[in-house]
């Protein structure tokens, strides 16, 4: 390919992007409802086992990542190493499902924002405002309309605000770790929750058998959060030397979140009290909310909401900018609609601006499920993370089988007595 881009994300930058879409507490904040519906265990021990799992497959796409550092990533490796015959059509499939997996996980993301704004006005208003399918649409759409705006004007810069958003996510998190427990100290209402409680405690609110709902709560979580791993791949034609730095982007990402996580799960386990079904029914709109309102007020609860709503904003714009590499890179191959139109680069800003139109037109789309109602809004959660591994697991298998005869490793290879595991 003709290099078109400007080779301007470091390797913690290129570790940002990745770690700036997790996000860790926004993300966190938006799933609890899913997570606890299997009680504590699902959140806290769901996220350590799924979490271990998640590394593997991030492994496997480092091998790849470092082998053809190229934006198309997971479509390009799937035509790649697919049977000569099966090329066209894999590569295809892939190229839509990832392109589709990565609207989807800004849908979510924005989503998530909406809630979190709305949580905000709600508790302003002490209880005394309801939220609606439509309310809930006209600030995610107003949310995704500012994230393209966002990632528009920044371009070049787009680098810089992976390193931002890095020291806002910390920076929330250690305040979040120290604050809440203080709280909690200090609270007439609400108390620690024993060790039994916070690694023992099982409660289904769930329409699954106890088993499967642990399953569906405490997986789906982590691997919702730890999920966009693969956007250190589409910055490969912008990263300074990209064989090594998508690797230790992909695998440093998903281990510092994975750990991380595990010691919010607790926290936020140990000090929400023991009265899982109070919180889960929330007039805020969001468990967190009510927990942060519980243990420390009104005002903090507010100020925290507001702090998280503003990492969420990040990340959604760090999220778009992963999208408008994979959308160029399918486009620049012709496999989009109106290609010849999206694939175009602004020389000038050294940025697909066309690219990042289309993917935040799409999440406006997609985006009108928040219409519909809350189950129509979870299936941005589900089909996020059902798309995203359809397209990391096909390339993976056929390096393993057809491919691995023209596998040629890169700067990061574990050798063939450590195979990537799926």
């Amino acid at each position: 390919y003709k290099q078109e881009l400007n080779r301007h994300f470091s390797t913690v930058q290129v570790f940002g992007i990745a770690f700036s879409i997790m996000g860790l507490l926004p993300s966190i904040a938006s799933i609890l409802g899913m997570a606890f519906a299997g009680g504590a265990i699902s959140l806290v021990w769901g996220w350590l086992i799924s979490g271990a799992f998640i590394l593997s497959v991030g492994a496997g796409m480092a091998e790849l990542a470092s082998a053809i550092p190229t934006s198309g990533g997971l479509y390009y490796y799937t035509y790649y190493y697919a049977p000569p015959k099966f090329k066209k059509v894999l590569s295809f499939l892939i190229g839509n499902s990832n392109s589709l997996a990565l609207i989807a996980c800004l849908c979510s993301i924005d989503y998530g924002l909406a809630q979190e704004i709305l949580s905000i006005v709600v508790i302003s208003k002490d209880g005394d405002f309801e939220i609606t399918n439509a309310k809930t649409y006209g600030v995610y759409a107003g949310c995704i309309i500012a994230t393209t705006l966002l990632t528009s004007v920044a371009t070049v810069a787009v680098s810089k605000l992976q390193t931002f958003s890095i020291v806002s996510n910390v920076l929330l998190i250690i305040f979040f770790l120290i604050v809440l427990p203080i709280g909690v100290s200090q609270s007439d209402d609400v108390t620690f929750n024993s060790g039994k409680f916070i690694f023992g405690n099982f409660e289904n609110f769930g329409d699954w058998a106890d088993g499967w709902e642990f399953m569906v709560a405490g997986f789906q979580p982590c691997v919702w959060v730890i999920g966009a791993f693969d956007s250190c791949i589409h910055m490969s034609e912008e990263a300074k030397n990209a064989t090594k730095a998508v690797p230790i982007g992909i695998l440093t990402s998903i281990s510092v979140c994975w750990i991380v996580g595990f010691f919010i799960s607790i926290a936020i386990v140990a000090c929400m009290g023991s009265n899982i079904s109070a919180i889960l029914d929330t007039v805020y709109g969001q468990p967190l909310a009510q927990i942060l309102y519980n243990a420390l007020g009104k005002k903090w609860a507010m100020t925290f909401m507001t702090l998280i709503a503003f990492c969420q904003f990040i990340m959604g714009a760090s999220t778009l900018t992963a999208i408008s590499r994979q959308i160029w890179a399918f486009a620049r191959d012709d496999g989009l609609p109106f290609s010849w139109w999206i694939k175009k680069v602004n020389t000038k800003l050294s940025s697909p601006l066309r690219a990042t139109w289309f993917g935040g037109a799409g999440a406006l789309c997609i985006g009108l499920l928040c219409l519909i109602g809350s189950t129509a809004s979870a299936a941005l959660f589900s089909m996020y993370i059902a798309a995203n591994y359809f397209a990391w697991m096909t390339p993976n298998l056929l390096r393993m089988t057809t491919g691995k005869e023209i596998f040629s490793p890169g700067a990061f290879y574990m050798g063939s007595f450590w195979s990537p595991v799926i």
